[in-house]
């Protein structure tokens, strides 16, 4: 039996079509090994989004050649359709594939086998227009399911590179993903998370559909689906439609990712976002009113080039302002042909780190807040593993709908189902819970109705 083994860097929609990827081989008889044994095939999925990204991408390509140099290496994902030229002058690099024709993996092995020449199957992603099918019936990782929705991003942010290595916005076609939605809660998983490289664009390429009418019909259609949580939703997406839905939801979770990068227009303007401060604290403001007690989280980006303390300040008081639940901040780094990487006046490395501080102590302090209007409160949470901290106590760590980390006694039996937690004690990285009961399909059928 062949053997297959995969690694993958970088965000959720690599890890959800190395998922789709494996099935292909699964179809085909393959047996899925662990990356750090021998293999018959590595594929390495790799990440461009720094430069950083594809220097660990060269590293986990050279430690597959050293494991089995006789083995098929296939390198596919962001990096690969950037620079495959770059990962063919790797010695030991027999496939490169980039971000689309992933369908054809299978394809190009047996050619290698049978020709034992180098292959470069990476095409213009900026000429695709389609969005590759590629289903996810069931994850390795059994509590969360992600459901990926759209490919590409029309935005060209000065920061980013993501636009070149995946292409403009495709929408997957709406049955698809509501059967694919079906199949997943088929397989048991309660919580389906949307995802997608711009995934609240959903739609902007479809005539007459959006992502308000996708979310509406996956609550209508899809049986059994007890949570829906959309990865990531630029501001400037949050229509009233949208709002709309969510207020009107049973199955929406009361937690929003809404990407800030900075709370300064004039930072945002040379980042060229498409929102300006006063239209994102607006969408807020509707969101809050419908759902008080929903967490935003954020992400960041602290040193763009040229950000001066004023404008640095600007973001804090912002996120302080509206009580983000919590940030993941990222000191700028320079992405090698982009924009940003050419701008004048760099932000010094300690400058940066600094700010980097301020803002994580800030959001951990607002998480920490934000925990404790829960404090005594029976929430649902589903189990998602043992508390590796604390392992052999019998002690399970999981989500509730609002992204509060909770470590409660549990069992094996109870991973991925829905619980009634009391939150003993809030706090932050983890609340501490008291297990109350199992939540039975009956009753989850009874609110439904």
């Amino acid at each position: 039996m062949q053997t297959v083994a995969f690694h993958t860097l970088g965000c959720k929609v690599n890890h959800y079509e190395t998922e789709a990827i494996w099935q292909l081989f699964k179809q085909e008889g393959y047996e899925r090994v662990d990356f750090e044994s021998r293999s018959d095939v590595y594929i390495i999925n790799t990440c461009t989004v720094t430069n950083t990204g594809d220097k660990k991408s060269r590293q986990v390509i050279r430690r597959a050649i050293r494991k089995n140099p006789d083995a098929v290496i296939c390198v596919t994902g962001c990096y690969a359709q950037t620079s495959p030229a770059e990962i063919l002058a790797i010695p030991g690099v027999d496939i490169v594939i980039g971000t689309q024709d992933r369908v054809k993996m299978l394809e190009y092995i047996n050619q290698y086998k049978e020709e034992r020449q180098p292959i470069n199957a990476v095409g213009n992603i900026m000429k695709s227009r389609v969005y590759e099918e590629l289903d996810v019936p069931s994850f390795t990782d059994r509590t969360r399911a992600s459901l990926k929705i759209q490919e590409g991003c029309n935005n060209f942010c000065t920061f980013c590179i993501i636009p070149w290595a995946r292409g403009l916005m495709r929408s997957r076609d709406p049955k698809e993903v509501i059967n694919q939605a079906q199949q997943l809660v088929d397989a048991g998983y309660k919580e389906i998370v949307l995802t997608g490289i711009h995934t609240g664009g959903y739609g902007e390429d479809l005539k007459d559909y959006n992502l308000a009418m996708l979310l509406s019909d996956l609550e209508a259609n899809v049986k059994g689906l007890k949570r829906l949580r959309i990865s990531s939703i630029e501001a400037s997406q949050i229509t009233d439609e949208v709002v709309e839905v969510i207020k009107n939801s049973n199955i929406i979770v009361r937690h929003l990712h809404i990407p800030l990068q900075s709370g300064s227009d004039t930072v945002l303007k040379r980042m060229r976002r498409k929102y300006t401060m006063a239209s994102f604290a607006e969408r807020l403001g509707k969101l809050k009113e419908i759902m008080p007690d929903l967490a935003v989280t954020s992400d960041v980006i602290v040193g763009f080039p040229g950000e001066t303390e004023e404008e640095f300040m600007e973001t804090y008081h912002f996120i302080k302002e509206h009580q983000f639940s919590e940030l993941h901040v990222f000191p700028y780094s320079k992405r090698t042909g982009t924009p940003a990487a050419r701008m004048e006046d760099q932000v010094d490395e300690e400058v940066k780190n600094e700010r980097v501080h301020r803002l994580i102590a800030l959001s951990d302090q607002l998480a920490k807040e934000y925990a404790s209007k829960f404090e005594g409160e029976v929430l649902e949470v589903i189990p998602e593993e043992e508390f590796k901290e604390e392992a052999g106590k019998g002690l399970y760590v999981g989500y509730t709908d609002n992204y509060l980390k909770v470590v409660l006694p549990a069992t094996e039996e109870m991973v991925g189902q829905i619980v009634k937690v009391k939150i003993d004690k809030a706090g932050y990285p983890y609340n501490e819970g008291k297990f109350v009961r199992v939540i039975e399909n009956s009753e989850l059928e009874n609110e439904a109705v």
